[in-house]
């Protein structure tokens, strides 16, 4: 058998045979590559030096994370003379227009015959060393015979003129200045950098990078020591920045620039303001870095975002809307796995408190307690932070329900407070806190409930709290307040005159700790001044009712407009006005009462719950002292109400929010009682109407006929046509067991009903709908007695009547004044028996005490 010895031969080629022919070489790719002077590059590119007067220069590529670059290039070569060329690898500065020909990574020498020594297969050729590694080319090359192709070699393609000519020395004296550590280096490419600039005039296509390579070769210099003017350098930077706003294809790079002078700067001169406009310069330039290249490595890595990250984390809690705004812009720059996002979470959950705490906006919280749960989802059992963040939610969720009155949060505070206190035993440094809170959610609860087990307990977590915090401990004050105030209250339900006493004792000697200026002093102002108010109504001496009214001003003194707390503030002076009234009968502290009653039922940034509270003891007041300001609480009393009912998104939680206030359900025919009693007749009727109706309210609202104004204003009733519907949608998905969902969504509705108070404000400017689901007047009502009078029957705790509509013209009154609502109430019973005794009687069976009721 003949074995046929195949063997593969590389063309030689001789000056003699280069007669026609040409090489088809390939650039594909690029690894290792580094920057001898570690400058950020824009790209990277390769330019081959044919001869003399050819020249080939590729695109330029971007360099991945991982140092590479892919190219997949070909270049036609078209043999001559030269037997030789060079490869070199050059790093560009510029994606745009290049100001000089950048920086040399690497440079080679070969020969025709060395890229042919392959076949047709890829090959790596490497460069000297470049930081401890060897960068390398993977090429093909390929021969074309005979070939007809015109040679892509470009003629002079490198830019020779003076302005890049010096550009390249100072590139290579600053990469020298780096490798080496000898300033003359720097000191010479700085001044070649600077003749450059002072040919790059304000208006010059290359004057941004003129800018940028003197300054990073000045930040150098000054990172080094070697230089000190940073502060010239960064507006060097901020000048080549705004030369190239978004969408130039080097603002991404411009950007990293300013943030790289920032950064040093901060940690050289310890400047907030540096590191925090730092990280809106992140937060602007990791989108535009795409996934996987080397400046998106270098920007989210240690030296870039994460240490912006790191410092800003460092900084003290800023509750500023500035403040808030970059806690975001951190928290953005930490994606989901980042070991710094729980960090970020708790202080923008932080920073959101403090700012609901002065300013009340309930979106605030909702977003705190947002952070604070997705801050627990990452510590899992045994994490060290995981019982800070469960009482941090605690505390939100216990301040949400302050503000709201939803029950679901205080049962979750609870809960959360106790398995916070089971993770502190005794002798953990934190255990106090624990206590502390944990007695006041029970004490909170018991002002809902009145349970006395709940009062008892948190008596005995508060004084076991304070017993932990000595003279000189911190947390005293607060410890010394929270009994004060559980002690306080038990006596307001039980009246024990030792507990009274005991809390203004406690509430002077918080106080004392709280000095002018402490961020908590209002409150112990106008605590201690609860206190005082109660032992005047005990004691009758001018001295305490006095200096209570004058802690109250004090506290209003000591408090920022439309700070939440000063709601209490007003509140307890009112009740100080009452009480002094209520013992000197001085129609002037009646009618100051009733100012600061207003002042806080009206006041803007505390929640709903209290504020109907305050209402409805006004209009207990006046009603009790014959005030003409009845009238005016009724209304604010319904008007808070209905407010406070629509947050609400389903019929139960409706329900809930509105048997929470044992009085408000006969507010309606209250109110009417007493517009009857003070003759007016048509208000009454208005009023039995408004609170008729208040109970379907929602489900009006959603059913709003709109074909009127369909046709005055078709955009309008559309938007709120489709505002409606997804109120509808929204109904009942609160009630989720899963309570972070649950928050979602009661966010979401709270927003569409905000959406929906918009629109409907719009509606009522067009013409013609200034009424526009307002509650009917009285001449609205009367059409409903068009085919004869309507009785009205009004049965109220103050009086008893009934009011006729007529079909014109005012309405009459009927007095019932041996009826009242008891006598009503008990009748109403009566019947409910009979019916239900008269429902299992045989029906031949006579139904005399039915009878005898009906008659």
């Amino acid at each position: 058998m003949l074995h046929v010895v195949r063997r593969l031969f590389h063309p030689t080629i001789t000056p003699g045979s280069w007669e026609g022919q040409s090489i088809r070489l390939e650039v594909i790719s690029g690894k290792n590559i580094k920057v001898p002077s570690q400058r950020m590059p824009a790209g990277i590119y390769i330019f081959l030096n044919i001869d003399p007067r050819r020249h080939w220069k590729s695109t330029i590529g971007v360099l991945s994370s991982d140092e590479s670059v892919a190219w997949g290039e070909t270049v036609t070569l078209s043999l001559r003379k030269s037997p030789k060329l060079s490869v070199e690898i050059r790093a560009s500065f510029e994606l745009d227009r290049m100001l000089g020909n950048g920086e040399v990574i690497g440079k080679l020498e070969t020969s025709w015959n060395a890229l042919l020594d392959h076949g047709n297969e890829p090959f790596d050729i490497f460069f000297p060393s470049v930081r401890g590694v060897h960068p390398s080319l993977t090429l093909k090359a390929t021969v074309l015979h005979n070939c007809d192709n015109q040679d892509s070699v470009l003629l002079g393609s490198i830019i020779k003129c003076q302005v890049a000519q010096d550009t390249n020395a100072a590139h290579k004296r600053f990469a020298t200045y780096v490798t080496s550590e000898t300033v003359s280096h720097l000191n010479n490419a700085v001044k070649h950098f600077q003749l450059v600039l002072d040919q790059c005039p304000v208006g010059h296509p290359d004057r941004a990078a003129a800018l940028t390579n003197l300054a990073w070769a000045c930040l150098e210099g000054y990172i080094r020591n070697d230089l000190q003017d940073i502060n010239s350098i960064t507006s060097l930077f901020r000048e080549a920045l705004a030369l190239c706003p978004q969408g130039h294809p080097d603002h991404p790079f411009y950007v990293y620039h300013l943030t790289k002078a920032l950064n040093w700067r901060h940690n050289y001169q310890h400047t907030i303001a540096d590191i925090c406009e730092s990280a809106h310069l992140y937060h602007e330039l990791l989108p535009l870095c795409p996934e996987e290249t080397y400046l998106h490595s270098i920007v989210a890595g240690a030296n870039g975002a994460d240490y912006v990250i790191g410092q800003c984390n460092l900084l003290p809690i800023d509750a500023s809307d500035e403040g808030i705004h970059l806690r975001r812009v951190v928290l953005e720059l930490c994606p989901l796995g980042n070991a710094r996002r729980l960090n970020a979470l708790d202080k923008l959950a932080s920073a959101l408190l403090t700012h609901f705490e002065q300013h009340g906006n309930i979106d605030d919280l909702d977003e705190c307690i947002h952070c604070f749960r997705e801050a627990v989802s990452l510590c899992s059992e045994g994490h060290s932070e995981r019982e800070t963040y469960l009482n941090n939610l605690a505390y939100s969720l216990e301040s949400r329900f302050d503000h709201q009155n939803n029950s679901d949060d205080l049962n979750e505070a609870i809960s959360l407070y106790e398995e916070t206190l089971r993770m502190r035993p005794i002798g953990h440094k934190s255990r106090h806190f624990s206590l502390s809170n944990q007695g006041t959610s029970l004490f909170t609860r018991f002002k809902k409930h009145n349970d006395l087990n709940d009062i008892v307990k948190a008596i005995s977590l508060q004084r076991e709290a304070l017993s932990l915090c000595p003279p000189g401990n911190p947390s005293r004050d607060s410890a010394l307040n929270n009994l004060a105030a559980t002690l306080k209250i038990r006596y307001d339900n039980l009246d024990t005159s030792e507990d009274l006493d005991e809390a203004i004792n406690l509430y002077r000697d918080s106080l004392q700790l709280r000095p002018h200026g402490h961020r908590h002093r209002h409150q112990a102002l106008y605590n201690l001044s609860s206190g005082l108010c109660s032992r005047f109504m005990q004691t009758r001496e001018n001295k305490d009712i006095e200096e209570a009214m004058q802690l109250c001003q004090d506290s209003l003194e000591a408090l920022p407009s439309l700070h939440p707390s000063r709601y209490f503030s007003y509140g307890w002076l009112q009740q100080a006005y009452v009480s002094r009234y209520q013992v000197q009968h001085n129609l002037t502290d009646l009618s100051l009462a009733v100012e600061n009653f207003r002042l806080a039922s009206r006041y803007p940034t505390q929640g709903f719950p209290y504020r109907i509270e305050t209402a409805l003891r006004w209009v207990d007041m006046a009603e009790n002292y014959q005030h003409d300001s009845a009238l005016e609480a009724y209304q604010t009393c319904l008007e808070l109400f209905d407010n406070h009912v629509m947050t609400r998104s389903s019929v139960i939680s409706r329900r809930e929010a509105a048997i929470a206030f044992r009085s408000a359900q006969s507010l309606p025919v209250d109110a009417a009682s007493h517009a009857i009693r003070h003759n007016y007749l048509q208000r009454a009727v208005e009023l039995v109407e408004q609170g008729r109706g208040q109970q379907w309210s929602l489900a009006s609202r959603l059913r709003t006929p709109l074909e009127d104004l369909k046709l005055g204003n078709p955009e309008l009733a559309h938007k709120l046509a489709e505002i409606n519907k997804h109120l509808s949608d929204a109904q009942g998905s609160t009630g989720s067991a899963d309570r972070a969902a649950a928050d979602r969504a009661a966010v979401h509705y709270r927003r569409l009903q905000e959406q929906w108070g918009a629109v409907v404000a719009e509606i009522r400017n067009v013409k013609g709908f200034s009424r526009f689901l307002l509650r009917p007047s009285y001449e609205d009502l009367q059409a409903a007695a068009r085919h004869g009078p309507v009785i009205i029957l009004v049965a109220s705790q103050y009086s008893c009547s009934a009011i006729i509509v007529p079909t014109s013209g005012e309405p009459h009154h009927v007095r019932f004044p041996r009826i009242t609502l008891t006598h009503l109430e008990t009748l109403n019973d009566d019947f409910t028996t009979a019916i239900r005794h008269a429902a299992r009687m045989h029906p031949e069976q006579p139904r005399k005490k039915l009878r005898v009721l009906l008659r």
